[in-house]
């Protein structure tokens, strides 16, 4: 570990040369992931994909304007120095952290790409005190701009408004079917199914550790089944739903929250405490469920509520009159 930190060198002690090679690696790293940006998006926003498409090549275009500088310099060999091997160097996150993000998401990380390599020349253009460098610093920061504004230009060519308009509501509907939808299933599940058994524990018992016990088993039994359900029943690619992997999350995590919620006063040792905390949780949990319904499902607020009242109600009841029998 503090090999691999010693081995790394500081920006002030690189070289002219090595900076410019360090631009031109980093200019080859960011047209490698803006063409892997428009790979995962030609399918469903080929429009988005054409903005990633004349980014890559304007940081090809940039590269190549780097590279015909530093021939012209330091001569033809470049060294290898790549952000990895500079201390305090702005990072970019790995291709595979970013494959699988969002559309707004992906934009966001672009535009954060341009404006961090912006910044980081700024300042080191200000720190130094040999004019050359200072020179070649403040180009690389007025290119890093200049790439900046031109990315907002091809979004303008690229996304007219119908086409960004078009894009941002697949995108929604995206959303909607690969978190929003099996999360809320889960959340239904686990919030309401898990009433009974934990209530019926808890009034036949009068014990809150082993309310608690059943709760907890009954939340992590149902977060597993709901999670292995909903990512084997539907692999996505007909349905369009998205990754089963994230699908099969989204509802194995809100099932194990939802009865959770209602399991975890059962902590407290006094009986009548935790009933009465546990009763005031399942209703924001049902509040909850109704106000998510009539947010992202567009279900109007009281009939969504109505239906997840009386369903926890009828179930709440079954509980309490099971175990008080």
């Amino acid at each position: 570990m503090i090999s691999g930190i010693s081995n790394r060198r500081r920006f002030a002690d690189l070289t002219e040369q090595e900076v410019l090679a360090l631009a031109i690696s980093s200019e080859e790293d960011d047209a490698r992931i803006y063409r892997t940006f428009a790979q995962g998006l030609r399918a469903e926003y080929p429009a988005s994909a054409a903005v990633f498409d004349d980014m890559a090549v304007e940081e090809d275009t940039h590269r190549q304007q780097l590279i015909d500088l530093h021939v012209a310099r330091f001569g033809a060999v470049i060294p290898l120095i790549r952000r990895e091997h500079v201390a305090g160097f702005y990072a970019r996150r790995p291709i595979w952290l970013t494959e699988n993000l969002g559309l707004e998401r992906i934009r966001e990380e672009a535009r954060a790409m341009e404006h961090g390599a912006a910044e980081f020349y700024q300042r080191a253009a200000a720190r130094t005190t040999d004019a050359a460098t200072r020179k070649l610093l403040g180009d690389l920061a007025a290119a890093e701009v200049g790439h900046e504004r031109h990315a907002e230009g091809l979004e303008a060519t690229h996304l007219g408004g119908e086409a960004r308009a078009g894009e941002d509501k697949d995108a929604h509907r995206q959303f909607i079917l690969t978190w929003v939808q099996p999360g809320l299933a889960g959340l239904m599940d686990g919030s309401v199914s898990t009433l009974a058994p934990i209530f019926a524990t808890a009034f036949a018992t009068q014990n809150t550790w082993t309310t608690f016990l059943v709760g907890l088993a009954a939340s992590v039994g149902a977060g597993i089944s709901m999670g292995f359900t909903e990512a084997a029943h539907d692999d996505g690619v007909l349905s369009g739903r998205g990754s089963p992997f994230k699908r099969g999350l989204a509802s194995g995590v809100m099932t194990m929250v939802g009865g959770l919620g209602h399991a975890l006063p059962y902590l407290i040792p006094d009986f009548w405490t935790a009933t009465t905390l546990a009763m005031i949780v399942v209703f924001v949990e049902l509040w909850a469920i109704a106000w998510i319904q009539n947010k992202y499902m567009e279900t109007p607020f009281l009939r969504a509520a109505l239906q997840v009242v009386l369903g926890g109600v009828l179930v709440f009841a079954a509980g309490v009159l099971i175990g008080g029998g």
